[in-house]
Formats: structure tokens, sequence, C-alpha cells
């Protein structure tokens, strides 16, 4: 029961990580085809008691299909030849994806262009319309 620290106020449990190896695809000839370097990382973020509801909806957010309907988030690493490196990535990846879910994003006010910013579009618009005008044909009159 050792606890990974993420942010100042959100740490999870080292049991609540299920790591499993599995063979990696790709390039890597014979090496591949007998070690277990890839590392699939599951997380059940709608059960684990670290995270506050919040931060919990925002995961679901960013993670997308990484999802499952069950709400366990899984992670795959198989870029390194090392199933060390790999584990590493993977939980790095997913410390790093927890710490972007607590950033509360801001809320978007809506503004309207000032009188001055209008006045400037329909005076740019009037000086396209007088240069486009003489562009026609010359009249002998």
């Amino acid at each position: 029961m050792v606890a990974i620290p993420i942010t100042r106020t959100i740490s999870i449990d080292d049991s609540e990580l299920i790591e499993t190896a599995t063979r990696s695809g790709g390039p890597g000839g014979q090496h591949v085809n007998t070690t277990d370097s890839a590392v699939i990382l599951r997380f059940d973020v709608g059960n684990s008691p670290g995270l506050p509801l919040a931060v919990k909806n925002r995961i679901a957010v960013l993670a997308g299909s990484r999802l499952t309907r069950d709400g366990v988030l899984v992670l795959r690493s198989e870029g390194s030849r090392s199933q060390l490196l790999n584990r590493q990535e993977v939980r790095e990846r997913l410390f790093d994806l927890i710490r972007e879910a607590t950033i509360v994003p801001k809320k978007r006010r809506p503004t309207k262009p000032s009188k001055a910013a209008k006045a400037r579009r329909v005076d740019a618009k009037k000086g396209r319309s007088t240069v486009k005008a003489g562009r026609g044909r010359v009249s002998l009159d």
C-alpha cells in the first residue's frame, strides 16, 4: 500500500494500478517474439478514492476512447525494448493525464465588438466598394 503523489492534494494507491506485460508489436526481430516488453496499465477511475469527482469527470473527457464503459482507463506503452522503461513511461502518461485533469478550464465570456471597431469595419467595406467600383468600364460621358 504505497501512495503515489500526483499533485499536492491528490495521490493514488499503488494497488489501484494493474499492470500486465504482453508481447510488443512492430520491428525487433527475435527479441520481440520472445519477451513481454509492452506494458498495459489499467486504472479504475470511477472507483478510485483518491480522485475528486470533478477530476474523474475531466479524466473521462480527456481520455476519450482509452476509457472503457466500466470507467477503467487503459494505457499501453511499447516504445522501448525494456519492460521497465515501458512501465515508467505508461505510469508517467497516467500521472500527466491526471495532472491535466486537475486544471479547471476557464469559462468563456462572450464579447461584442466595440462601436469604434464596427465603424472601422464599415469604413473598410466602403473603401473596398469604391475601389471595386472604379475597376469597371470607363464611360465617355
